[in-house]
């Protein structure tokens, strides 16, 4: 067991010493300003929710001071499964989500084409679980209230917390996230992909295939999943399934395809000019709620692309991440806050 404490609040405090007490691993704790300006604070502590092999996989908890407890959010990182880490949630938005009275969770998962599909969910349900178990004790939330909220690769895995975990979540929030895995836009070439430099297969298979990752930086393991989408071979490599041979097998890991009435309450919201998940995923995924009177939104963000919550005129090598400084990014979070206190926070 090991921890390291950084700077500590009363609240910091309290949690390193709980997560001691319960035989868990605390790697970091510290006290940050919820905003500029601001002298508010949160706490953020690191704990270590699940170890395979020689892989720790982590969580990072963030809440306001005080001992009430409160609803939770679990954020789950995009990356295309391939890349990515709790550490990216962005700053704005964690300050929303906080403001607004939750506590957030930000959990890793082990990273294809290392691991595969049912690995990666595997850890979904036991982040999941952990939370659920542990998390009144050590940072004080509701059991009982806890939203799922992920951004593309991370929109998709909190879908498929729709019907994969137990008990069901109280609401899902998906970013530009994916119901179905099964589309040309992941079987075959992409159109978008080609008209970026060619990745060749020597190159993408350096950058991957050594030891197990929970969480990467997105270079360089960015050229294998350009590979992918290049060369319609993402679903080969992340779920080791072949959708010409297996489409039977692929789709048990297509949301679209386990939405009953007992799914939960799901706000979707994409660009409609996305060139890296179709628009499409959200609209077919929209109608699937529908048709069996799951309480559901669509948020339609009118030409913009993927990530526009971060990159609202798109994304580019020395773009600004504006964020919640675009007004309708604002707006939208508005709508992700009030879906939230609809379902999960009342």
């Amino acid at each position: 067991m090991r921890y390291q404490i950084e700077t500590m609040s009363s609240v910091a405090g309290v949690l390193v010493w709980a997560a001691l007490s319960l035989g868990l691993e605390v790697d970091a704790q510290s006290t940050r300003p919820v905003g500029a300006g601001s002298e508010a604070t949160f706490s953020q502590a690191t704990y270590t929710y699940k170890r395979v092999g020689e892989c720790d996989i982590k969580a990072d908890v963030y809440r306001l001071p005080g001992k009430d407890v409160r609803p939770a959010i679990v954020w789950i990182h995009g990356g295309a499964l391939i890349f990515g880490d709790r550490g990216r949630v962005r700053p704005d938005q964690l300050q929303r989500y906080l403001r607004a009275g939750y506590a957030v969770v930000s959990i890793d998962y082990r990273l294809a084409p290392e691991m595969k599909l049912p690995d990666i969910i595997e850890d979904l349900r036991d982040a999941y679980r952990w939370v659920r178990e542990k998390g009144p004790e050590l940072f004080w939330i509701n059991a009982d209230r806890i939203a799922l909220v992920g951004n593309s690769a991370g929109g998709y895995l909190a879908l498929m917390a729709g019907f994969s975990v137990t008990p069901r979540p109280k609401a899902l929030v998906s970013f530009y996230g994916y119901g179905d895995i099964t589309g040309a836009w992941t079987t075959r070439p992409d159109p978008h992909y080609l008209t970026l430099e060619r990745v060749t297969k020597e190159d993408a298979y350096k950058v991957v295939g050594g030891k197990v990752l929970s969480e990467s930086p997105i270079f360089p393991r960015v050229m294998f999943y350009n590979y992918t989408r290049q060369n319609g071979l993402w679903p080969r490599e992340v779920a080791a399934l072949d959708p010409d041979k297996e489409p039977e097998k692929l789709k048990q890991f297509s949301p679209i395809r386990h939405v009953t009435k007992e799914y939960p309450p799901t706000l979707l919201l994409h660009g409609d000019k996305d060139t890296d998940v179709p628009f499409e995923e959200s609209v077919r995924m929209a109608a699937a709620l529908k048709l069996v009177g799951v309480p559901h939104r669509l948020v339609r963000m009118r030409n913009y692309d993927h990530l526009f919550d971060v990159f609202p005129t798109g994304w580019t090598p020395d773009a600004e991440p504006l964020g919640l400084k675009d007004p309708k990014v604002a707006a939208a979070y508005d709508d992700v806050v009030e879906f939230l206190r609809k379902h999960v926070a009342r």
